[in-house]
Parts: C-alpha cells; structure tokens; sequence
C-alpha cells in the first residue's frame, strides 16, 4: 500500500473520529453584528455578549440536550461593518458553509430586513437584534424570523402616552433616512390618527450627515411643541448637540435607539434632558422587587459591567436575549438531527418561547407574534446628570 493512501485512510479515520464529522455533535450558531460602521455602538455591546458567553460555554462544556448529554456551543461572530450588502453575505455564508443551526442578526433594522429573504429561502431560523416591526410581520411571511427588542410602534406607544399628557397638540419630527427611521416614523403616525397632535413639520436625514441645523432652524419656527428624533448614534447625538447650539427650548424627545452610553458620551451635557422610552434596563435598580425582570436585569448589569469595563447597554441585552432564545431551543433538538429538521425544530420551539423573563421583557412568542413583548416592557427616562433617571407618569 502506497505512503499516499495510507495517509488519506488516516486522515479519513482523524475526521470521522471528530465529534463534528459524527453527525455534527456541537450546535452551531451564526453570530453577525454591526462591529464596525456607524451602528457600531449597537453591534459593539452584542458581540462583546456573544464573546463573553462563548467563552463561560467553553469552561463549561457546553451546554445540555434533550438527552441529558452536555454538548459543545460554536459561536461564528462576524462584523457586518453596517453593511446590508456585507451581512446578506455572511448569512448566506453561515448557512450553507458553516451550516449554523441558528442566525442571531443583525443590529440594524436595514440589514436584518436585507437577510430576511435569505433565510426564509433557505428555511434558516433568524432571530434579529433590531426594532423594525416590518422585520417579524406580517408574520405568514416571517415564518422563521424572530426579534427581542421591543417594536417602533411600543415605543410610539409610550411617547404619544406623553404628548397628550402633557397637552402637546403640535410636534415636529425627524428621522434617519432607513429601514428602522421610516419605521419609528410610521410607527409616530399610527399612533397619533386621531388623538388631536398635528405633526407641523417633519424631515429626514442621512444615518452619515453632520450638520442637521437645516432640519432644525425649521423646527424652530414650525410651531412644534416637541421634537421626536427617530436616529441612533452617532447621528441622534449629532442632532442633539445641535439642537442644543440652536437655543431649541421645547422637549427633545429620541427613539430607544439612543439606550446606549455611547449616546451620551457623543452628546455630552447635551443629553441631558432628553426622553425616551426603553427597556427597564437602564433603571434596574428602581424597580419593584416584585418585578419579574429586577434580579435577571439586575445580574446581567453586573455581568456585563465585570466583564467588560462598560456600563450597561440595552443592545447587549438584545444579544443576551437571543442567545438564551437558542439556548432553550437547543435543549429540545439534538445537534445530531438531520440539519434540515434541526433547524425546523428550532423554529417551531422559538415559537414556543412562553413567560421567558429576558432583558427586554417578559417574553411571549407565539404563531402570531414573533417579538413577544409589547408596550409594558418598556417605560419613559430623562437622562439626567449624564446618567439614566426613571420619569414616571406622576412626574410628566
């Protein structure tokens, strides 16, 4: 026998030998964040979650299926660079290279409705870290598609909830040119049909854009009441700065997408009195005890301040969200399955997702509702002293 062929019979046995080959024994999951790029202060929180949990996986050997055997957990994290043409790419790549079990994409609503077409195609089980409700509805065509921040339209919810409270009858508006500030915007206008307000002056601008004094000269002498801004940083600090400089007197009122410390430090003294609705995360510790959501939100604060350095981010709860997600789908499927039905599989048990007290809220999936949440997972701060404050209803 040859020296050549006795080195192939010896490779093939080394790689019919390793757990991977034997029926793929490790669950896999694609992992793609905005790490680089104008979302990066979203993507950057969700993947340092994704790396930190990889890791507590690998101390610990993985994690348990349905036959009570613990298995391996692979994490291929990727950077997307904020790019809908760059995550179609990856995503594409994870399924049919990788073969993943499960996508946790993206931080953007642009690029996570550019992937969606993807997945449904390849019948890939999706689980996106943006707000975009059109990402998950109508939900007959978002069949393997999940998400776990709470909708545009919840946070429009809680911001009308203001408006009429404090007898705001005139407002402006101003949103990033995309996906996630068409649907904030549209989410803004659904739920002001009707309830007396008047948006007297709307525009938008360009997610790259440093100068929105246009924009808001015309704000200024619009008549608006308030101001609703439906951006993320850099570009929601940008214009907050801005409004500031103009001498703007009436309530700037942001988006969740400014639950971030990276806001803050962009818009420095700026930020402070600014609204906006967000998760309970931001404001843990003034939480009921009886809350549901205090010790989770509570332990995760200060899990991901130790193992990072940073404060808080509601994006990486998103991820931690996500994750936990396919974690309790993977313990009902065998990573030996078929990857096809694997993947099935998951889907169905993502669906099945009942009373799961997350970061984001109190999570309840089901055939009609792939987010799972609505407005009561989510609450009004005033940014305060650089730092987050609870505004109650009594104090509006």
């Amino acid at each position: 026998m040859s020296r050549t062929r006795i080195a192939l019979i010896f490779l093939l046995a080394l790689t019919l030998a390793s757990p991977l080959a034997a029926g793929a024994q490790e669950y896999r999951i694609g992992f793609v964040s905005a790490i680089t790029g104008p979302a990066s202060s979203l993507g950057v929180p969700e993947r340092d979650v994704a790396v930190m949990i990889q890791k507590e996986l690998e101390a610990k050997g993985g994690i348990t299926g349905p036959d009570g055997k613990k298995y391996p957990v692979k994490l291929f994290i990727h950077d997307d660079e904020s790019k809908a043409d760059t995550t179609v790419r990856l995503v594409k790549k994870l399924i049919a290279e990788d073969k993943v079990h499960v996508v946790i994409a993206s931080s953007q609503s642009p690029t996570s409705l550019a992937v969606v077409p993807v997945v449904t195609e390849a019948k890939m089980p999706l689980i996106s870290m943006a707000s975009s409700h059109a990402i998950v509805t109508p939900v007959k065509e978002r069949f393997w598609v999940f998400k776990t921040p709470q909708s545009n339209i919840h946070v429009s919810t809680h911001q009308v909830k203001y408006l009429k409270a404090k007898g705001y009858k005139k407002i402006a508006s101003l949103y990033v040119n995309d996906a996630f500030g068409e649907d904030s915007r549209r989410g803004l206008a659904t739920m002001i049909k009707d309830s007396g307000i008047e948006v007297v002056y709307e525009d938008k601008f360009e997610q790259a854009d440093k100068d929105m004094t246009p924009q808001l000269t015309k704000v200024k002498v619009s008549g608006a009441q308030a101001l609703i801004v439906h951006a993320i940083p850099p570009s929601a600090s940008i214009i907050t700065k801005q409004f500031r400089d103009l001498s703007l007197t009436i309530p700037l009122i942001h988006n969740h997408g400014v639950g971030n410390q990276p806001f803050i430090d962009l818009a420095g003294g700026a930020a402070d009195g600014v609204i906006f609705p967000i998760g309970k995360m931001l404001v843990a510790e003034g939480l009921p005890d009886a809350d549901p959501q205090k010790k989770v939100l509570l332990d995760f604060v200060a899990w991901y301040e130790k193992g990072t350095g940073k404060k808080r981010s509601t994006f990486a709860g998103h991820a931690w969200d996500a994750l936990q997600m396919a974690f309790m789908a993977f313990a009902k499927v065998s990573p030996g399955a078929p990857l096809d039905q694997a993947r099935a599989r998951i889907r169905d048990e993502l669906e099945k997702v009942k009373n799961f007290a997350g970061t984001g809220g109190i999570f309840n999936m089901s055939p009609e509702d792939h987010v799972g949440l609505d407005e009561r997972s989510m609450l009004l701060v005033r940014i305060e002293g650089g730092t987050w404050k609870y505004l109650p209803p009594e104090k509006w």
